[in-house]
C-alpha cells in the first residue's frame, strides 16, 4: 500500500506514535520552562539560545525517525531501517547532550529538587552508567547484537520489542556519548586525546557489522520476510544497502564527531589560558625547559641574571609568557657566545 520510498515519501508518509509525541513535547516544554527560569534569573547569563536549539532538533530527529516515512518504512525496508537506527543512536543522542538538559535543570531547580538531582548524577550508579569503558562495551554489544545476532528477525516480527529498540538506542547513545561530547556535571572527565582515542577505538565496530551485512545471505538474521512490492529490492538486496549504510553512514558520523572533538579541544578555555592549545603548550614547556637546564653555576648579578631567573619563576607560577621567552632566549643566546672556543688538539 506504500508509494516507493523516497525523499517524497519520508515527508509526506507520517505515522503517529502518541508514546513518542507525548515525550517529545514533555521534554520540550520542561526544557524550554527550565531555559526561561534561567534566563529570568540572570538576566545578565541567560541560558544559550543555542543549547535549546540543539536540545529540540535532537527530539526533532527522534520524532522523524519514528513518526516520519522514516519510521513509516522500517518495517518493509532494511536499509530505511539502518538510517533509522543512525539517526537514534547517532544523531539525537549528540545534538541532545550539546543541549546540557542536566545542567540546565541542576540551574533552573531549588531544593528538595536541586539536592535531589545531585545526589543522583554523584551516585554510584550513575557514575557506573556514564563510566566509559561500560558504554562503550554497551554500544558495540548494541549495534552487533541487534543486527548480526537472531534479535533483529525478533524484532522485525515484535512491535513491541521494536518499539522498545528504538528507545534502547537513544539511551545507549546517550550514555556513551556523554563523557565524551558532554559537560554535564558527571563524575568522568575525560581529556581531549582519551575521547579522541574511545571514538577511533568504536568506528570498527560500525564498520564490522556494516560489511557483515553486506555479505550476508539470505539465511542470515535481519533478512527481511514476506511480500514485498514490486518496486522493492529483494530480501538479500535490501540486506547489504542495510550493510552499506551502516559502513559508510556510520563511519561518516563517527568520523564527523572526531572532528567535533578536534575542535573542541582546539577551542578548550583551559588549553588557551595555558599556552593556546596542546602544541603551542609542549613549545613554551620545551622553551622553558631547555634555558632553565642551562644556568651557570656561578651565581650571576645584574640584568642577565634576572633574565636568566625568569624561566624558573615563570614554571614556579605553573607557565611562562612571550616577554619572559624573548628575555630568557636572549641570556641564553649570551651564555652560547661567552663560552671559549673549544682548544687546538
Amino acid at each position: 500500500m506504500l508509494p516507493p520510498f523516497g525523499l517524497s515519501a519520508v515527508l509526506t508518509q507520517w505515522q503517529f506514535a502518541p508514546v513518542v509525541t507525548v515525550v517529545a513535547v514533555l521534554l520540550a516544554g520542561l526544557y524550554g520552562w527550565g531555559a526561561l527560569r534561567v534566563s529570568r534569573r540572570h538576566p545578565a547569563r541567560p541560558w544559550p539560545v543555542w543549547r535549546t536549539c540543539m536540545f529540540l532538533a535532537g527530539l526533532a530527529v527522534i520524532v522523524l525517525a519514528t513518526e516520519s516515512g522514516i519510521g513509516a518504512y522500517d518495517d518493509l525496508l532494511f536499509y530505511d531501517h539502518m538510517v533509522q537506527h543512525l539517526m537514534l543512536l547517532m544523531v539525537a543522542p549528540p545534538l541532545l547532550i550539546t543541549g546540557q538538559p542536566l545542567t540546565l535543570l541542576l540551574h533552573a531547580s531549588r531544593n528538595p529538587l536541586h539536592t535531589w538531582t545531585k545526589r543522583v548524577l554523584r551516585s554510584r550508579i550513575a557514575s557506573f552508567l556514564t563510566w566509559p569503558v561500560f558504554a562503550a562495551v554497551l554500544y558495540a554489544v548494541a549495534v552487533m547484537a541487534a543486527h548480526l545476532t537472531g534479535i533483529a528477525d525478533y524484532v522485525e516480527r515484535n512491535q513491541t520489542a521494536h518499539n522498545a529498540e528504538h528507545a534502547l538506542f537513544v539511551i545507549i547513545g546517550y550514555l556513551f556519548f556523554l563523557p565524551i561530547l558532554g559537560r554535564e556535571p558527571i563524575r568522568w572527565r575525560l581529556s581531549y586525546p582519551v575521547r579522541f582515542v574511545i571514538l577511533v577505538l568504536l568506528m570498527p565496530v560500525d564498520t564490522f557489522t556494516g560489511l557483515a551485512l553486506g555479505y550476508g545471505s539470505a539465511s542470515s538474521p535481519g533478512v527481511p520476510v514476506g511480500p514485498r512490492p514490486a518496486w522493492a529490492p529483494s530480501g538479500v538486496s535490501d540486506l547489504h544497502l542495510g550493510g552499506a549504510v551502516m559502513w559508510v553512514g556510520g563511519d561518516a558520523i563517527m568520523f564527523g564527531l572526531m572532528m567535533l572533538v578536534f575542535l573542541m579541544w582546539s577551542r578548550d578555555d583551559r588549553a588557551a589560558v595555558s599556552g593556546h592549545g596542546f602544541f603551542e603548550q609542549a613549545r613554551r614547556e620545551n622553551l622553558a625547559t631547555l634555558v632553565a637546564s642551562h644556568q651557570p653555576v656561578a651565581a650571576a648579578a645584574g640584568p642577565a641574571a634576572m633574565a636568566e631567573s625568569a624561566p624558573q619563576q615563570a614554571l614556579a607560577r605553573g607557565g611562562i609568557d612571550d616577554d619572559e621567552h624573548l628575555a630568557a632566549y636572549n641570556a641564553y643566546l649570551a651564555r652560547l657566545n661567552q663560552r671559549p672556543p673549544p682548544e687546538a688538539s
